[in-house]
């Protein structure tokens, strides 16, 4: 019997981004933080978003069926709330809100992954340097304000990922942890939390210390937890038993790649760890898709950077002279690929 045919994956992909742009605007008018504890009516919600009456109940009900709001009620009587997923990530008044990177994807990232055409032509990055040759970092790193919202954001999407590391590796033969781009010093937060033991360094660039340092205070880790600044490319890493990059391996070329593995070799003792925690491809790749799309992005943010599998790690740390190697996996497609000295 002849296999019938069925176009609806095609079509569910092709369209895929209308979901996102629904969920990604929502974000940026927000609507989550709107709702907070109070339900309510398509029209008070659509005129406390100064929203024309046309598109509210097609854009709310269509977050209510995308699972990003649930309704109470139906038509006009019809209350809108929160999910609790919403509630938590993306309602600003919540601490664990992680609303900062879906506000970048829509402002910048949505745009500029409209020219991948031209990245796949060209091998060209495709934002912003691509009309006016400034760079966003650039520009985001000069603004103290926006800087802390931005590592405010980036920081909740790999708390799950940081603390799966902290329980399921074995940090116990260890005493000092650097954190390469350690931004608000997240990652030793929480592996402190786990493990008492340990001291850390959290490594960034100068305008991040007083960033890092008041989530460090804060957490009453001072004593702790040290940062120091500098730029990983012109200054040598702090010396460590453990060394760990978390999405920071990817950002760049295969040449830079080598320069952070050579330079995380050289800082450890013998026997000490290199972790990096990145999207990992794998090595057949055909299965980790948010891996292969984050590569991609990472071509249309930066031409030449990209994502890797673990047979690559292994072989550039390898040539590094590392001896022995381990992956761990983590939240979602995450994983942590280690590298013993």
């Amino acid at each position: 019997m002849e296999t019938q045919l069925d176009p609806s994956h095609i079509m569910q992909t092709a369209t895929a981004f209308w979901g996102s742009k629904v969920l990604l605007t929502a974000v940026e008018l927000d609507l989550f933080s709107a709702l907070g504890q109070t339900p309510m009516t398509a029209s008070e919600l659509g005129k406390a978003l100064g929203l024309h009456p046309r598109g509210t109940y097609d854009f709310f009900d269509a977050l209510v069926a995308l699972k990003f709001l649930d309704r109470d009620g139906d038509c006009a009587e019809g209350k809108y709330r929160n999910t609790p997923e919403t509630a938590a990530f993306l309602d600003k008044s919540r601490p664990t809100y992680i609303g900062g990177f879906p506000e970048m994807l829509n402002s910048r990232i949505f745009g500029s992954w409209g020219h991948l055409g031209a990245a796949l032509k060209t091998g060209l990055p495709q934002n912003e340097t691509k009309d006016n040759g400034e760079a966003w970092f650039e520009e985001l790193y000069a603004d103290e304000t926006k800087l802390g919202e931005f590592l405010e954001a980036m920081s909740g999407l790999q708390a799950a990922n940081f603390t799966q590391l902290a329980e399921k590796f074995d940090f116990s033969r260890y005493r000092i942890v650097c954190d390469i781009g350690g931004a608000l010093a997240l990652l030793s937060r929480i592996t402190g939390l786990h493990n008492e033991h340990l001291t850390f360094t959290s490594f960034d660039l100068p305008q991040v210390a007083p960033h890092a340092q008041k989530h460090i205070d804060a957490a009453g880790m001072a004593d702790r937890i040290t940062v120091v600044s500098g730029d990983f490319f012109q200054d040598e890493f702090p010396e460590a038993d453990v060394i760990i990059m978390g999405n920071i391996l990817h950002d760049w070329n295969l040449e830079r790649k080598n320069i952070l593995i050579k330079k995380a070799y050289d800082a450890l003792p013998e026997g000490g760890a290199f972790i990096a925690i990145e999207n990992l491809i794998d090595d057949a790749r055909r299965e980790n898709a948010f891996g292969l799309l984050m590569s991609l992005n990472m071509l249309i943010e930066f031409g030449d950077a990209f994502d890797y599998t673990a047979k690559d790690f292994r072989e550039w740390c390898s040539g590094a002279d590392f001896a022995r190697f381990e992956f761990i996996s983590l939240a979602g497609p995450a994983s942590a690929a280690i590298a013993y000295k």
